[in-house]
């Protein structure tokens, strides 16, 4: 996007938040049934959804979005290719597309952003951006990381050349790190890319090196970077730090904010649409983008439509973070829905002693996507300071040797990253992954070591 058209776009887009609320229920409608029309007419998946339940070229507008079918992964990839309303896009071509392609950012057909989920096992789900949407999702984004600061503000910031500092997980099609890269290259920042698999000696050295003063991440990882400066992490003078990627607590928050002497703003996004909402202050809730999208929440249950991507049209698609909606304070500038989030991904951090005394630690997101023909679930077990396995649930059909011959690769290689070549690693399969009794989700980590290892463990795991 040209410079200054995305600050011309930006600045249209921020009026959003001044408008009232009656305003934005008419955007919303507008962009509702603009997405609604467009997937009846080029999607033969939603064509036929719609149809099944009375709906309509003629009654789209004048239906109410609850009495529209919802959506879910499973049907999602069933139905990928019927579901898309571009021809061109297959499935199994995105498969090929994703191993194949040595660099994150670039575009499928030259215009297609294809971002790759962190779903735990089986075949990869993707979601797919044409360049319009892309455009949309980044100013939602780089609106978000600089809520709260006017136009003003904002042109001298960027005209002081930013030097922006992004770690967390960069080494794939990660919405995430594609859409932070892009951005910031949109802005006209410098950059510097820290992957949370680098071994955290080489994590003070590239920070001094780049003298960074706005950060973004996963705030577990931001956490482990400011214990790891002490003292400097107040001498960088960071303008901002942006957390992401992660549930973000307010004793963390505080502890970033005191460690940083800075402000943090918490940004909430997922694959499904990498630009969902923001929260500046713990006290004020999450404030939910409702120009870019309509969320419902229906007995406990959270349903997304994304209003900006017409390529893949996500109606009414069923997202498991639990959210509990409040309208806009009265007190406030801003009409958009508040909401407290009060499930979403929320790991341990696997941390290792080194032989030579040393600690070193293996990220949850950079243990997802574990892609193994007839692996159907799988867990990680940590088992001492030294050790963990990996529980598995596979098909009946499948050949054990072999999945744990690919496995074995896989994790040898995030260990090799990490320089954790001594740290243990096994295999154990199971009938069933269980989910946990009070969340009903499958936690990707476990544990099972001793209490006071347990208890050397407490501070970190008190932070995620």
């Amino acid at each position: 996007m040209n410079y200054f058209r995305l600050l011309w776009n930006l600045y249209r887009q921020k009026r959003n938040i001044g408008k009232t609320k009656k305003q934005i229920e008419q955007l919303q409608k507008k962009k509702l049934e603009k997405l609604l029309l467009f997937a009846y007419e080029n999607s033969p998946y939603y064509r036929k959804a719609f149809e099944a339940e009375g709906i309509f070229k003629e009654n789209i507008k004048t239906t109410p979005l609850e009495h529209f079918p919802t959506l879910d992964k499973r049907i999602l990839m069933e139905h990928f290719d019927e579901l898309v309303t571009d021809r061109r896009l297959k499935q199994a071509e995105l498969l090929r597309f994703d191993e194949n392609c040595q660099d994150g950012g670039e575009t499928y057909l030259n215009n297609f952003h294809v971002v790759h989920s962190s779903g735990s096992t089986g075949t990869p789900r993707y979601f797919v951006y044409d360049q319009a949407a892309w455009e949309q999702m980044l100013l939602g984004i780089i609106r978000g990381a600089l809520w709260g600061m006017s136009m003003k503000s904002i042109l001298k910031l960027l005209a002081e050349k930013p030097r922006i500092l992004y770690i967390a997980a960069t080494d794939g099609r990660y919405g995430g790190a594609m859409a932070v890269g892009d951005g910031i290259k949109g802005i006209r920042a410098e950059q510097r890319f820290l992957d949370i698999n680098t071994p955290l000696t080489k994590w003070s050295k590239a920070v001094r090196e780049f003298q960074p003063n706005i950060i973004i991440g996963y705030p577990s990882a931001i956490k482990i970077l400011a214990e790891l400066l002490g003292t400097e992490a107040k001498a960088l003078h960071i303008k901002r730090i942006i957390s992401c990627g992660e549930p973000l607590n307010i004793g963390l928050r505080m502890f970033l904010e005191s460690a940083f002497d800075t402000e943090v703003i918490n940004f909430y996004g997922a694959s499904e649409s990498l630009a969902l909402g923001v929260e500046k202050r713990s006290d004020e809730g999450m404030v939910l983008f409702d120009d870019l999208n309509v969320i419902e929440i229906i007995d406990g249950k959270m349903y997304l439509t994304c209003l900006y991507n017409f390529t893949q049209p996500l109606i009414r698609y069923h997202i498991s973070d639990q959210l509990v909606l409040h309208e806009a304070k009265s007190d406030t500038d801003c009409s958009f829905t508040r909401a407290d989030v009060l499930l979403c991904r929320n790991e341990d951090t696997l941390w290792f002693e080194k032989q030579d005394g040393s600690r070193e630690y293996l990220h949850p997101l950079s243990m997802e996507g574990f892609c193994v023909e007839g692996l159907l679930d799988y867990q990680f077990c940590q088992t001492s300071k030294t050790s963990f396995e990996m529980l598995a649930e596979t098909k009946k059909s499948a050949v054990p040797s072999k999945i744990t011959k690919e496995i074995c690769i896989q994790v040898r290689n995030l260990l090799a990253d990490k320089e954790l070549e001594e740290v243990q690693f096994s295999v154990r399969f199971v009938e069933q992954i269980i989910p946990d009794k009070h969340t009903g989700k499958k936690p990707l980590i476990i544990k099972m070591m001793e209490d006071d290892e347990n208890d050397q463990n407490e501070h970190y795991r008190k932070a995620i």
